[in-house]
């Protein structure tokens, strides 16, 4: 499964990636950081750098998005989206590997 762009978060990472002037072979780097009450906190950044001992690639719509191995597990089946509404506008991701209520059950999270 993987990690999943939809078309449009595709779409924009391209116009950020012609924006910014990215060289030639940029990925969108995925990471995540944090846990406990506010659950997983996740990073994306232009990235040129693969090392495929350490990190894991995948293909949508024409972007490479690449994460550490030691993460692929915690974002198996993630989708990234982006959304451009009335609330505003910007990526979303959508993790079913995420606990629900927050990652922290001395708070009543769970």
């Amino acid at each position: 499964m993987g990690i999943t762009l939809t078309e449009a978060a595709a779409n924009e990472v391209q116009h950020f990636m012609e924006s910014q002037k990215q060289e030639s072979g940029s990925m969108l780097r995925m990471g995540i950081g944090g846990g406990g009450c506010s659950g997983l906190q996740y990073s994306l950044g232009f990235d040129s750098n693969f090392d495929p001992e350490v990190d894991i690639r995948y293909e949508n719509h024409g972007v490479s998005v690449v994460a550490s191995k030691k993460f692929a597990l915690h974002l198996d089946g993630t989708t990234i989206d982006f959304q451009d509404g009335p609330m505003g506008k910007g990526f979303a991701i959508d993790n079913p590997n995420q606990p629900s209520g927050g990652g922290c059950p001395g708070c009543g999270g769970h």
